[in-house]
């Protein structure tokens, strides 16, 4: 599911794949439902391709996002609790226990923090993969170290 949700630089909020243009795709903004288009001038990612600095190596932002789903029971977070820096390390300490203090910085945290409430608002809390998508993944994978 986090593969068809998309940041986009310069732009606030999430948005989701609807289709692809010539040189532009079609995106839908996930809290107003309002598309538009994304160029290839910007600067796109899609949620299921980023991952967070550990001790032990990268974990995938649908972990860490599932993680916070069954901590907080699936519902929003406060921001106003997390506007200082000890609470958001506390915060993220608590979530991921082993992450690389020194690569991930407080502003990711932060940005964390809204995408997880951005995606409960809006009714998408299936973080992980599905059974189907990480086989097709994982096929995937094979094909490309031929």
């Amino acid at each position: 599911m986090l593969k068809e949700i998309l940041a986009i630089s310069g732009r606030p909020g999430l948005y989701k794949l609807v289709t692809y243009g010539k040189n532009v795709i079609i995106v839908e903004n996930i809290t107003d439902k309002k598309r538009s288009t994304a160029h290839s001038r910007d600067k796109v990612i899609s949620l299921g391709d980023i991952s967070m600095y550990t001790e032990s190596g990268d974990k995938p932002l649908s972990e860490i996002l599932e993680a916070i789903k069954t901590k907080y029971d699936s519902k929003p977070l406060n921001v106003a609790d997390y506007k200082e820096a000890s609470a958001l390390q506390e915060f993220f300490k608590g979530i991921v226990p082993d992450y690389d203090v020194d690569r991930v910085y407080n502003t990711d945290i932060k940005k964390l923090i809204n995408w997880y409430n951005l995606l409960v608002n809006s009714g998408m809390t299936d973080f992980l993969p599905k059974e189907e998508e990480a086989t097709e993944k994982k096929e995937e994978e094979k094909k490309e170290d031929k």
